[in-house]
């Protein structure tokens, strides 16, 4: 009877923890760079001699579908959207780095180039700095050239080049915040061959349609998990009853 119990119960819990993680892909569906969550639920064998034919469900395989989102124009020069494969890097405020594919920055009051959280971005030497009354290109490499707003506009001035990375997928954690770190805390290298376009923004990569199919599915096995919980309550009910009758 027990056995019963433990997966159903283990199994009903996991598929809240999933029902959760799709509620969250929908809810970013229209997120920029934003990459969808993945759960996959399986049996582990409880660790315990006296039960050895016992099993939990967990939730033990999540993992992120890092595929690239659709390019969305918008014409706004801080607007930038990696092609393919490749992350921005920016600065978190212990000073460690993060990994991102939202290209929408901004300048701050510092003339600081930051996320629209108010991260730094950083360049070959650090975070990026913007001159006063420019207007920011951006080459296909990730270099960061200006042009004077007023006078001479034919004079542009190269001011920093984006860090642009590629770590191996597998080595990609996400955070609590929504950005991605490597697993083990080093900083991943620049990488020549990530190129950038100006101009436009990645889009989610949620696909909508599965998210919902997901989530109609997983809540009709939440609901025949609870209906076996039921049944196994019921059977012991019934056991209990015969032994007291016998």
């Amino acid at each position: 009877m027990d056995r019963l119990i433990y997966t159903a119960m283990t199994g009903a819990s996991s598929t809240m923890g999933q029902e959760a993680s799709v509620s969250h892909n929908l809810a970013n569906a229209t997120s920029t760079g934003f990459k969808a969550e993945l759960h996959r639920l399986r049996a582990v064998p409880v660790q315990n001699a006296l039960l050895p034919t016992r099993a939990f469900v967990v939730d033990a395989s999540v993992s992120d579908d890092l595929a690239s989102g659709p390019l969305q124009s918008t014409g706004r020069g801080l607007d930038m959207a990696v092609q393919g494969k490749g992350w921005f890097a920016v600065q978190l405020p212990d000073g460690t780095e993060a990994y991102t594919r939202n290209g929408s920055f901004e300048v701050s009051p510092n003339g600081i180039l930051q996320t629209r959280n108010g991260l730094p971005v950083l360049g070959n030497g650090g975070p990026i700095t913007i001159p006063p009354d420019v207007e920011v290109q951006l080459g296909a490499d990730g270099t960061l050239s200006t042009v004077q707003r007023s006078g001479s506009r034919n004079n542009t001035s190269a001011v920093d080049q984006l860090k642009l990375v590629n770590p191996p997928e597998q080595d990609l954690q996400r955070g609590a915040d929504g950005l991605f770190r490597l697993a083990n805390g080093a900083q991943a290298p620049a990488d020549p061959a990530v190129k950038v376009a100006s101009g436009y923004l990645e889009g989610s990569n949620v696909n909508v349609v599965e998210q919902m199919v997901s989530m109609i599915s997983l809540s009709r096995q939440y609901e025949m998990q609870t209906k076996l919980l039921s049944t196994a309550q019921e059977m012991d009910r019934s056991s209990t009853q015969l032994v007291a009758k016998s």
